[in-house]
């Protein structure tokens, strides 16, 4: 016996039936998150973060210090701030010898000889200023403009902004290493964001994404599995209403089928030729980590994804973080890192896409002017450096100054909230207007704070 429908129940069959019409009409437009229009005309359409987790020495890498030169192994003659384990020791100066480079004469130590090659395209910023001098926090704050754990990453806020401009690949890519940093993958992360605009982590090694091969002979129940699955969660959103988990889930079961094809396609590095692969350090051993990283990320942004950050390899020891021992901590990360970054700039421009990619290069804080123990450095956030390359950036050129030992910017101070509204700039998004009602406030990456840096800005 069939029983009348009552009120409540047509309007809320009507209601979350016209919201399943409308959610089918997706699955018809394999670019679900396809890209939106920018505020305003960009200078870039891409990101490519090269995250050195652990915070690089500004005094050592790109900020030449010749106080510290001079009065290397003498007491500290500035107030020292709190550190991170407060066993501080004399004025340490670098072990590294800076040079100028290119028409700029911009200002590289020689733990980067290859980066060094790139000067003219640089764009260093020595005046910059975090929050925080943990690890955990200061990551947080990097990656979402926030201290504290849940926010949406800048990948996401870059991918939630202006889309995805891949049918086949996500909008945000993280390239792991065998390393997470402090943090863990909420830095990543899509917060209170839709959960389709969190970072995707391709693995290193032969198996970037799990279970991404079908076993043989199974694409036609597959074909037919997906299908079935498409159905029951159409099913299930129409009896619900509209669901963040339940859309996430089925935007990606959708999109992985997709992945199957285009994610072996962006690893199989055999049609780059040799000449190219050596350019990146790919075949050595010291630099095929993050070569091959520094390659598939030129290739996933050639496809079309928005925005891809890069993990630093795991060498055995612990990042850029050295407490002690700098001289070796330093040298073995760099030389990890130098040759591929200069190959991907390279190659980049060679093919005509720096101008519309921003690379980023930098860490979470510096490190200390004066010695942690006898040969390492503590964290420092009050003043520290890192670079812009291509996507409207000033090339061969400097903002900000820090002090003459390199321990507090002095001069064009930039926050991480500047930071950040620079990078929306320089894609098109007015960061005050990229926001999302949430808590009973509309949010942003950059809060309510963030000046767009112009010194920087081609």
């Amino acid at each position: 016996m069939q029983y009348p429908m009552s009120r409540r129940d047509w309007l809320v069959r009507s209601s979350n039936g016209f919201g399943a019409m409308a959610f089918a009409s997706l699955f018809g437009d394999t670019a679900h998150g396809a890209a939106k229009p920018p505020h305003f005309a960009a200078k870039a359409d891409r990101v490519i973060f090269l995250y050195m987790d652990g915070g690089p020495s500004q005094v050592d890498t790109f900020d030449p210090k010749p106080r510290l030169t001079k009065e290397n192994g003498l007491p500290f003659k500035m107030k020292k701030e709190p550190t991170q384990f407060n066993n501080n020791g004399n004025t340490l100066g670098s072990p590294w010898k800076f040079a100028q480079h290119g028409k700029s004469g911009l200002w590289v130590s020689d733990l980067f000889p290859h980066v060094a090659t790139c000067a003219d395209d640089l764009a260093v910023v020595r005046s910059m200023v975090s929050n925080f001098s943990e690890h955990t926090n200061a990551n947080y704050f990097f990656h979402t403009g926030n201290g504290q754990q849940g926010r949406p990453s800048m990948g996401s806020w870059v991918n939630y902004g202006l889309g995805s401009e891949s049918n086949e690949l996500p909008g945000f890519v993280v390239l792991g290493s065998g390393m997470i940093p402090p943090g863990g993958l909420d830095c990543f992360g899509n917060g209170f964001l839709p959960a389709t605009y969190q970072g995707s982590m391709f693995q290193n090694g032969a198996r970037p994404v799990a279970d991404l091969t079908p076993p043989d002979g199974a694409a036609k129940s597959q074909k037919a599995k997906l299908a079935l699955i498409r159905k029951l969660d159409a099913a299930t959103r129409e009896r619900t209403g509209p669901n963040d988990a339940i859309d996430a889930a089925i935007a990606n079961y959708e999109l992985a089928a997709r992945m199957q094809v285009a994610v072996p396609d962006v690893y199989d590095l055999s049609k780059e030729t040799a000449a190219l692969k050596a350019s990146y350090g790919i075949g050595d051993a010291k630099t095929d980590i993050y070569g091959k990283q520094c390659l598939i990320a030129r290739r996933l942004v050639e496809r079309g994804v928005r925005f891809v950050e890069l993990l630093c390899p795991n060498l055995g020891h612990d990042r850029w973080d050295q407490h002690s021992n700098l001289k070796k901590g330093h040298d073995d990360n760099a030389l990890a890192v130098d040759k591929p970054i200069a190959g991907l700039l390279k190659d980049l421009k060679a093919r005509g896409m720096l101008d519309r990619t921003l690379v980023i290069w930098g860490g979470e804080f510096g490190r200390t002017p004066f010695a942690q123990g006898s040969n390492g450095r503590d964290h420092n956030p009050f003043g520290f450096s890192l670079w812009m390359a291509g996507g409207g950036t000033k090339g061969g050129s400097v903002y900000g100054a820090t002090d003459e030992f390199g321990y507090h910017a002095i001069e064009n101070k930039v926050t991480m909230h500047d930071w950040h509204a620079t990078i929306l700039h320089l894609l098109g998004m007015e960061h005050t207007k990229l926001t999302v009602r949430f808590g009973g406030r509309d949010m942003r990456l950059t809060d309510v704070h963030g000046e767009v840096v112009k010194g920087i800005l081609a």
